[in-house]
């Protein structure tokens, strides 16, 4: 069961470690008051890494090599050269995720403007994907809830490091084969209520808010889409509805168990201009039978007048797959070590949550 816990948030990245069941206190406290959008540590090597939205001083990225004692700051990716009508400015580091463990020193970086960067040196030098950004549907993609669209979620097989899947709102699920040289455009079978009918299942318009997929059987994904909850059995070109779930099917974070595909967890909220619990009260939903039925998990949750939303990045679960945490817009954090039948406020406190992960 892992015993440390990162938070990226809205004043400062949390180091949180484990003291006892359900127990954590905040270990160390880097940038505070500044806004971390995004933090990865990397499991071949150790490195943390931790991606700032100073707003007006632009984004910017830190890595530590000794465990957070010490930080450098390291090349953010560029857009500069970049031509275009409008050239496009790097807005926000959304998504950072490692190489395979055949591919030291790789990074993969997913931003908004929906670029994708790759770092082949840990960082210190970045590369936009221009394969993806060239992409003939480009002047198609949109933002969801940001102005333009962004690369959010990005899985690396762990059966072969050249195959990446990653997940863009709005222009759905791409998969390369050969390391970024180039892309196909899957993520059939989900649809899309915002755009006329007889383009609701283009895999373009797809609003994806998260994606992930179990390690130990990599064909099968998850996702929590603006329309609901998605799933496939059989890669990421192979996706169906899961419907009549309760309290609700929109959300935005979803996670897998790491050794059972059929087991996944939600956090629902109203959908599209409220986004709050519906009704006011706090719950995760789980399936154990891959979407066939759901359990309303809220034993430990607040079930009066709570109106916590979790972001996309904001639910996780570690490699025991009995440990779960998630943490709120509103600085509320709940960890499960029973895979959610029970609950625990860590605390209501922090800053708001824009990512967590353990590690």
């Amino acid at each position: 069961m892992s015993e440390r816990l990162i938070l990226s948030t809205r004043k400062g990245l949390f180091d949180l470690r484990r003291s006892g069941a359900n127990q954590w206190r905040v270990a160390e406290k880097h940038f505070l008051g500044s806004p971390v959008s995004i933090s990865l540590r990397d499991p071949r090597d150790g490195a943390l890494y931790a991606a700032l939205n100073l707003g007006h001083f632009g984004c910017k990225l830190h890595r530590s090599d000794d465990d957070g004692a010490t930080w450098t700051e390291i090349n953010a990716p560029s857009y500069a050269g970049v031509e275009g009508d409008n050239p496009p400015v790097l807005k926000m580091i959304w998504s950072l995720e490692a190489g395979g463990a055949d591919q030291p020193g790789w990074l993969w970086c997913g931003t908004i403007p929906g670029g994708l960067f790759i770092s082949k040196d840990r960082g210190d030098s970045w590369e936009l994907v221009r394969s993806l950004w060239d992409q003939p549907s480009r002047p198609n993609w949109f933002g969801g809830g940001f102005d333009e669209a962004g690369i959010h979620s990005i899985s690396v097989d762990p059966r072969d490091s050249k195959r990446v899947v990653i997940a863009v709102s709005i222009a759905g699920v791409w998969e390369t084969a050969d390391a970024g040289a180039s892309w196909a455009l899957l993520g059939h079978g989900m649809r899309a209520e915002y755009v006329p009918p007889e383009t609701a299942g283009d895999p373009l318009n797809q609003d994806v808010h998260r994606l992930v997929r179990c390690a130990a059987a990599p064909d099968y994904y998850w996702v929590q889409h603006h329309n609901g909850m998605f799933r496939s059995t059989n890669g990421p070109d192979a996706f169906s509805e899961i419907t009549g779930v309760k309290p609700s099917a929109f959300g935005f974070g979803v996670a897998v168990h790491p050794k059972d595909p059929r087991t996944a967890w939600f956090v629902p909220a109203v959908k599209d201009e409220f986004r709050y619990p519906v009704d006011g009260q706090l719950v995760v939903t789980r399936t154990r039978d891959g979407g066939a039925t759901f359990d309303v998990l809220r034993n430990g949750l607040p079930q009066s007048e709570a109106y916590h939303l979790v972001y996309r990045h904001g639910l996780d679960v570690d490699e025991s797959g009995d440990l779960l945490a998630f943490g709120s817009t509103t600085g509320g954090l709940w960890t499960t070590e029973n895979g959610g039948d029970e609950w625990v406020c860590v605390s209501q406190d922090l800053p708001p949550i824009n990512a967590l992960r353990f590690v």
